[in-house]
């Protein structure tokens, strides 16, 4: 199982709405780098849910893949925010997978994040970064979790 970081706008869509939700399809990513790597998640994979554009940004629970890439419906419909009228149908231009919430995690600002050792090299805190969606290794989110799990009392 290959483990992922998905970024959300709390307003937007938090971890909260997916625990109400049950499962939602991850839309509207529109970088090619962030859908590829959609591409590549499976069922069953597991992703670190992060709040971004937050105060402060930071990481709210975990989520699981349910279902694989296929095509993100809003791409074709003239309404949505994420419509793209260059996507042709035969040939979508974009992708979405299907997430389920697994747990939520005690809070880690991106503050606790940048001091751990274990995400020295996480794309997360690489200078630059704007991707939605990024791989972690094993480390790197068994880290997030053993942290958030240790600030939370949960052991």
């Amino acid at each position: 199982m290959a483990k992922w970081l998905l970024k959300s706008e709390p307003d937007v869509f938090g971890y909260d709405h997916l625990v109400a939700a049950k499962r939602e399809g991850w839309d509207g990513v529109r970088n090619y780098q962030a859908r590829n790597f959609m591409r590549e998640m499976k069922r069953g994979d597991r992703a670190i849910f992060y709040h971004s554009n937050a105060k402060p940004p930071g990481v709210a629970g975990i989520a699981k893949i349910v279902k694989g890439a296929e095509p993100d419906p809003t791409q074709f419909d003239p309404d949505s925010d994420y419509f793209d009228p260059k996507s042709d149908p035969d040939d979508p231009r974009w992708d979405w997978v299907t997430v389920a919430p697994d747990r939520p995690l005690t809070f880690l600002s991106l503050d606790e994040l940048k001091a751990m050792p274990e995400l020295a090299e996480c794309r997360l805190l690489a200078r630059g970064n704007r991707l939605s969606v990024l791989p972690l290794t094993d480390d790197e989110f068994d880290a997030i979790v053993a942290a958030a799990d240790a600030k939370g009392g949960r052991s």
